[in-house]
């Protein structure tokens, strides 16, 4: 005779267990991380269910959602039970949040320090595995009157046109300018090709009398300011 399997879907659980009916009754902000994946996965497998499924994942990120937020959908659907839906469910769900986070910095009327700088910018260049130069052009308020991202590149490096980036301040009117790149290997120490590059900018700005405010290293959690450091 054959058995059937139990069924792990979240209809299926005790009413006290239903992470949905739990935020409907006592609010979002009383879930889990694990809780909320598994309401976006909707289901486990054979062997384990929705939450279970999300606890599994996320301890492999070391329960870090940023980790999380770096994985594939091919490398989400190594999970038994994940499969491209689910996956493609859970980037989606980590890019609102990083987005909500984003437009939370869009309210910044202007830049007073390079705290400012990197709290605008982290968002975008945090978390990323490659390099990416982005530049941040200023007025005479120190208001940002536009974010370019100028060039993307490896693990280890990006290419920066100067003539590119001047065209750009040149038709935002900026009389400031702020340059921003990340380290994905989360080095905050300035390479010799980094000092190289500011120094070019700062001459090419000086003809233009658009002056380099600072150039900030950005990693997921810290930064490094040149102009901090005393470095421009």
């Amino acid at each position: 005779m054959k058995c059937e399997k139990e069924s792990f879907t979240i209809k299926n659980w005790d009413i006290s267990d239903r992470p949905r009916e739990k935020l409907l009754l006592n609010g979002k902000k009383t879930l889990s991380d694990s809780e909320l994946i598994a309401i976006l996965i909707g289901s486990g497998n054979r062997n384990e269910s929705a939450v279970e499924l999300a606890k599994r994942i996320l301890a492999t990120c070391k329960n870090n959602l940023r980790v999380l937020e770096k994985m594939s959908i091919l490398d989400l659907q190594k999970f038994k039970g994940i499969g491209e839906a689910k996956a493609i469910s859970i980037l989606t769900g980590l890019e609102l949040g990083r987005r909500v986070k984003l437009e939370k910095t869009v309210k910044q009327d202007s830049i007073t320090c390079s705290r400012d700088v990197f709290i605008i910018m982290q968002p975008l260049l945090g978390s990323l595995t490659h390099e990416e130069f982005w530049v941040m052009f200023l007025n005479n308020s120190n208001k940002v009157l536009h974010k370019l991202l100028l060039s993307k590149g490896g693990l280890t490096g990006t290419v920066v046109d100067i003539r590119l980036l001047f065209k750009h301040a040149l038709s935002y009117l900026a009389t400031g300018v702020i340059l921003c790149h990340n380290h994905p290997s989360s080095s905050l120490i300035p390479s010799i090709a980094d000092k190289e590059i500011t120094e070019k900018i700062i001459k090419a700005g000086l003809n233009l009398d658009i002056k380099i405010l600072d150039h900030l290293i950005i990693t997921e959690k810290a930064y490094f300011s040149f102009a901090d450091e005393g470095q421009l």
